[in-house]
Formats: C-alpha cells, structure tokens, sequence
C-alpha cells in the first residue's frame, strides 16, 4: 500500500516537530482533536477509502471529511458515530 511510506515520513516530520517545546505544548492542548483525525485517517487509509468514498458512505460531502482529518473542524458524537460505523468501528468515549 503506497500510504505507509507517506505516513512513515510523517512520523519522522511529526518527532522532529514536537522536538521544539512549543509545539509540543500546543499539540498536546489539542491531543483529542489530532487523536481523532488520526484515527479517521489511518482506519479510512486501512480501509482504502478516499474521502470521497467515506462522505457518501455517511451521507456528507468530502469537505466535512477533510475538515475532520485536519482537526479544524467541532464534530458532533452524531457525526462522529456515522463515521465509525461506516468504518466498520464502533464509537467509543472514555474519560480516564
């Protein structure tokens, strides 16, 4: 699969980022945005959907998808929920 080059090189980019403090910090005041996108888009990837493919598989169009894997985007537990299913996961919510 051509994906697991490109998120390899993102793993090296991503460590030599959060190598600087202040990114680090600011990522981590935003973890369970970029959790979330980070899942949607390593579980579509697995899944070899587009985003395309996935918005029409819950009804919504591909920007909503791309505003979700860009972690810019508030989803509601609804919308959250439609788009595990549609990846064959289940939403779970967990305060720990």
């Amino acid at each position: 699969m051509r994906y697991i080059g490109c998120m390899e090189d993102f793993g090296k980019f991503k460590k030599r980022l959060l190598g600087d403090t202040e990114i680090r910090k600011s990522y981590e005041d935003l973890g369970p945005e970029f959790a979330i996108a980070q899942a949607v888009i390593e579980k579509r990837l697995e899944k070899g959907l587009t985003q395309l493919e996935l918005a029409k598989k819950i009804g919504t169009k591909q920007s909503a998808i791309s505003r979700l894997e860009s972690g810019s985007y508030n989803p509601s537990l609804n919308f959250l929920d439609k788009v595990a299913r549609a990846l064959g996961m289940r939403l779970i919510i967990n305060f720990s």
